[in-house]
């Protein structure tokens, strides 16, 4: 498993372009028959992917965890960006059209990825903290959760909020997970921008046309840079950074946090006019 530990504020003010990608960006997080997992220091995130055509895949426990099972002291939140198919946990088959989403809590022994499409396979993206506590595992079918619509076509930015794991839906322990979905024509999102203290966040890009690119925002607000982001790649945004994009063209991004707190609106603003 690849460890990534995070600069601060200081040593990302002089790092060059290669060293910003190298440290906040997953820029080939999905590969067919892999899953594929990365630990970051800060909340000591796992980020993952698991990919399956024909045969089912089986989540492991890499000796980093120092642990006898994935989720002995972790919990878990998993979001299909590809076809429909299956999860299985603790022999219990869940499954998972396009954008629908699964809990699994703390304690699970067995989790087991499948695809029900071979022209069209799933893509699993996997996001995970640590536990205190268990909570039920959860199926989230994406349609049937309300939506917050904000933003307006005048500021390119309407878009489409549907909230996953957080704190009035299915319970989690720290982890809170949602998605988000721009209009055609519109191509901001989380503008204005701002940060939070509290809880680090990671923004999976998805849905993105080969040939567009997002362009996305981060590091402290007088202080800001840019990462230039293709379909399925991650951004990983310690709490100091903001965290915004702008696209050649509309997509769609999942949201997941963990941290001090899962208040979704617990956030300090940074005003547009005070970007720099």
């Amino acid at each position: 498993m690849k460890t990534i530990n995070l600069p601060d504020p200081i040593r990302f003010q002089s790092m060059s372009t290669e060293e910003l990608r190298a440290s906040f960006l997953l820029d080939s997080l999905f590969a067919h028959d892999q899953i594929q997992l990365v630990y970051v220091d800060l909340d000591r995130t796992v980020i993952g992917s698991a990919a399956p055509t024909a045969t089912p895949l089986t989540l492991g426990c890499p000796a980093e965890l120092r642990a006898e099972t994935f989720l002995e002291r972790r919990e878990l939140g998993i979001l299909n960006v590809g076809g429909p198919g299956w999860v299985e946990v603790d022999g219990t088959s869940y499954p998972l059209g396009n954008l629908d989403a699964l809990y699994v809590g703390r304690g699970a022994e067995t989790v087991v990825f499948k695809s029900g499409d071979l022209d069209d396979p799933s893509f699993y993206y996997l996001l995970s903290y640590p536990a205190h506590a268990s909570c039920p595992t959860r199926l989230i079918q994406t349609d049937a959760e309300a939506l917050l619509s904000i933003g307006s076509s005048e500021t390119a930015n309407a878009r489409h909020i549907s909230k996953l794991i957080h704190l009035e839906g299915a319970e989690s322990c720290q982890l809170v997970m949602g998605m988000t979905r721009l209009d055609p024509g519109s191509v901001w999102n989380t503008m204005p921008p701002h940060t939070h203290m509290r809880r680090s966040e990671v923004y999976l890009y998805f849905d993105v046309p080969e040939q567009d690119r997002v362009i996305h925002l981060m590091g402290p607000p007088q202080q800001t840079r840019h990462l230039v982001v293709a379909n399925r790649q991650v951004v990983i945004s310690p709490g100091w950074s903001i965290h915004a994009g702008v696209g050649t063209r509309n997509y769609k991004f999942c949201w997941g946090m963990g941290g001090e707190n899962q208040v979704y609106t617990d956030m300090d603003p940074a005003p547009v006019s005070e970007l720099r």
